[in-house]
């Protein structure tokens, strides 16, 4: 079983933005030194508590301060940005990562954005495969281009100067392109089933939502697979959770319950999300999906999984009986209020708990 990184990232707008940007910078420059497979970040344009607007040009800025570890976009949001953009910006970072790139994509969800882009009403799921289509389909080809689709036209007729150049884009570094990694989040997700059917890597991204919700996350995906005569490998799903591991339970627990910590205002912030949607129950713990006594304590303490390594371990067993066997677990980035806590967390993580949970999971795999 591998490990990797989500970063949304989520920080309280309060804080100095450029001192969070480098706490995230050093969180996927330790993810990679304590062996990490793989880091995806997130794109928000219009909101500050989730601070950047182009994971591509953060990701740039640790190429060279990371030697293994895969970069994503987590994601791009499809909607909002022109295909030919998309195309081109993601093949120059695949050359100057040199093939450390995964193109995570997705329809966006963020309200301000979709306020911002005028997505809110439109069908952002459709609006994702035409796009990437599209993408696909400017580097699989030559030019010109004429692609006429419902949402974009990419015309690029005028070859007089191609042999300068003038009229190509360029190429990805990985041939035939990056591989294509898309987000899921709602119960039975059709895109998950696309997914499986298009061959693109699934990743349950939402770790604020109970895990009740995410083994249907690879019943479509496996249902996919199946339409596209393709057979899934569980390898590939990738599973996010929030992740806080301690010398101790107490030291762990007083870390994540702490009234003016950064769990607090994490699942403030995203029940107030959950909210606007009406979807709270996703994220209420098992029995008390209608329930709203339910805290943002008891929120926490039915999803997080934190503790001793022994007991994170435990939790993520359970977690794995829960949702079904996965490849990667993708522990998700919280700030660093405390940076000596943060970064023990993650050694502790890579170190004593995912040894062992690997071999939990090859167990199980030889037992099935």
């Amino acid at each position: 079983m591998q490990l990797g990184m989500f970063m949304q990232p989520v920080h309280d707008p309060k804080r100095d933005y450029g001192q969070v940007l480098e706490e995230d910078r050093q969180s996927a420059i330790l993810a990679d030194k304590l062996g990490y497979s793989e880091v995806y970040v997130g794109e928000h344009v219009a909101a500050t508590v989730e601070p950047i607007a182009s994971p591509l040009t953060f990701l740039a800025t640790v190429i060279h301060e990371t030697k293994q570890v895969k970069l994503g976009t987590g994601v791009f949001c499809l909607p909002q940005q022109h295909p030919a953009a998309v195309a081109a910006s993601a093949a120059l970072f695949d050359h100057l990562a040199k093939g450390r790139f995964i193109m995570g994509v997705g329809p966006g969800a963020l309200s301000s954005d979709l306020e911002l882009f005028k997505t809110t009403d439109a069908n952002r799921a459709a609006m994702t495969v035409e796009s990437l289509n599209m993408i696909l389909s400017i580097w699989r080809d030559e030019p010109p281009y004429d692609l006429k689709g419902d949402y974009w036209d990419v015309s690029l007729q005028d070859m007089s100067r191609l042999e300068y150049g003038v009229g190509a884009l360029p190429k990805p570094f990985q041939q035939p392109h990056p591989p294509i990694a898309i987000s899921i989040m709602s119960p039975n997700s059709p895109t998950a089933r696309l997914a499986g059917k298009e061959g693109w890597i699934p990743i349950s991204g939402a770790s604020f939502i109970q895990p009740r919700y995410i083994a249907s996350h690879w019943e479509q995906y496996v249902i996919g697979c199946e339409e596209a005569g393709r057979r899934p490998d569980p390898a590939d799903w990738r599973v996010c959770r929030s992740i806080i591991v301690a010398d101790s339970d107490q030291e762990a627990e007083d870390h994540v319950l702490d009234p003016d910590g950064p769990f607090a205002f994490w699942f403030g912030y995203l029940g107030s999300s959950l909210a606007q949607r009406n979807a709270q129950f996703l994220f209420r713990p098992d029995g008390r999906e209608e329930d709203e006594t339910v805290t943002w304590q008891d929120v926490a303490r039915s999803q997080v999984a934190y503790g001793s390594p022994k007991t994170v371990l435990e939790k993520l067993v359970a977690l794995r009986e829960t949702v079904g066997d996965f490849g990667t677990l993708i522990q998700t980035a919280h700030e660093w209020t405390d940076e000596p806590f943060a970064r023990r967390s993650m050694t502790k993580l890579a170190e004593e708990v995912m040894p062992r949970l690997t071999q939990h999971a090859g167990a199980g795999r030889a037992a099935e």
